[in-house]
């Protein structure tokens, strides 16, 4: 038996967290990220509408670019002594995947993060807390998906939480938040969504209900991703609600390699100064992972039908898979994102020399190569690979080579 599942509620458009002055409850716990809620004002909007339906509010702020096990056990802890009623996340996807793993430990205190990592494993929630995502970037899709990414920062390794217990009770879509993303984070979150489109799209879990979701998502980033990164505002309101169809279409559908080995070099190379980003990580490796799924007689089908849905051409098949190659390609380096990680900065931005060494990258490349075998998403994928595989597609991603195993 399969399963599709939504947030109960979705409010999208200019003000629509004014929906929160309409829920019940007595205490709400605030989660949020740095400051930018707070100095565009959306943080006190959210506290004030909270007050007008009568909940005495908590904040806990500060929850980090990719989210840590030790920031997930602080704010648990706070929660456990205010006891809300109502969690309301609001800020990038990063704060809203911490409050979700806080939500989890709220509940269930003497849960560890190796039981909460468990794929599909975890116990009911909504024991204590309904949950409200507001989502500032268009990216994650977090605000909808039964998934969080948890960082070990011990081990240097991304943790995927999936248990549709985590699917937030409502999603708010305020446009309004979008306006706030700087021109680099609406290339990074934009295609991490386009990534999650296509994924969700040729994984082995896609269905007839992830589909239309997938390729309509896939249409609206190619046709505003642009646009909203020169900062028209209607593209910017148009890519967050592709983001959320793609992260509909994922949540259920599920997603590939190209994740798995985003999730494992993420923070592997923190020790040299920097991470790689999570968008930047996807569309790096997307190319790549294209040219070794399309060797899959039921991927290059799917890709195939992508390629059709774009209106992209080509003599034979071959060069229709090429062109799609070539489109996210293209993406990347319009978007001035990094082409390889060799080229790629702190930032993500195209370098001569990045961050990463060869050196380093060989000496690690085997360890990745375990770690994303064993990542949720790998299971999905419609290639199986091989460790030796991963190792391959690694060495065409650091080098921006292609791949032809």
């Amino acid at each position: 038996m399969k399963k599709f599942c939504l947030p109960r509620e979705i409010y999208y458009g200019n003000d629509a967290i004014s929906c929160l002055s309409d829920l019940k409850g007595k205490k709400a716990t605030i989660c949020t990220g740095g400051s930018s809620m707070k100095k565009y004002g959306f943080l006190q909007e959210v506290i004030d509408l909270l007050h007008k339906a009568k909940f005495d509010v908590d904040i806990i702020d500060q929850i980090e670019p990719d989210p840590s096990v030790e920031t997930v056990e602080r704010g648990a802890e706070k929660m456990l002594k205010f006891k809300p009623d109502l969690i309301v996340a609001i800020g990038g996807g990063s704060a809203i995947d911490g409050a979700k793993a806080m939500w989890i430990k709220y509940e269930y205190p003497e849960i560890t993060f190796e039981e909460m990592c468990k794929v599909f494993g975890l116990p009911k929630l909504r024991n204590k807390a309904r949950f409200v995502a507001i989502p500032s970037t268009s990216g994650t899709a977090t605000e909808v998906t039964a998934f969080s990414v948890i960082t070990d920062n011990k081990k240097g390794i991304k943790y995927p939480l999936a248990d549709y217990e985590i699917t937030p009770d409502i999603a708010v879509l305020d446009s309004r938040l979008t306006l706030t993303m700087p021109r680099h984070l609406v290339a990074h979150t934009g295609m991490d969504a386009f990534t999650h489109a296509v994924e969700c799209f040729v994984s082995t879990a896609s269905s007839p209900f992830t589909d239309p979701l997938a390729l309509q998502a896939i249409k609206m980033i190619m046709d505003n991703i642009f646009d909203s990164y020169h900062g028209e505002e209607v593209a910017r309101e148009n890519m967050h609600y592709a983001q959320c169809l793609a992260g509909m279409a994922f949540s259920n559908g599920l997603l590939g390699i190209v994740h798995s080995l985003a999730h494992k070099t993420g923070a592997i190379f923190a020790d040299l100064g920097g991470h790689i980003i999570h968008g930047v990580a996807n569309a790096m490796y997307l190319p790549r992972v294209i040219e070794y799924n399309a060797k899959d007689e039921y991927a290059r089908a799917r890709y195939l039908l992508i390629c059709k849905y774009l209106g992209l051409g080509g003599e034979d098949n071959n060069q229709k898979i090429q062109s799609l190659v070539n489109l996210v390609v293209g993406l990347t380096r319009d978007l001035q994102i990094a082409p390889c990680i060799s080229k790629c900065g702190v930032n993500g931005e195209i370098v001569e020399e990045g961050f990463v060494s060869e050196q380093e990258f060989l000496s690690r490349v085997d360890a990745i190569a375990e770690n994303a075998l064993l990542d949720a998403c790998t299971l999905s994928n419609p290639r199986k690979p091989t460790k030796q595989d991963l190792v391959e597609i690694l060495k065409c991603c650091y080098y921006g080579t292609s791949v032809k195993i």
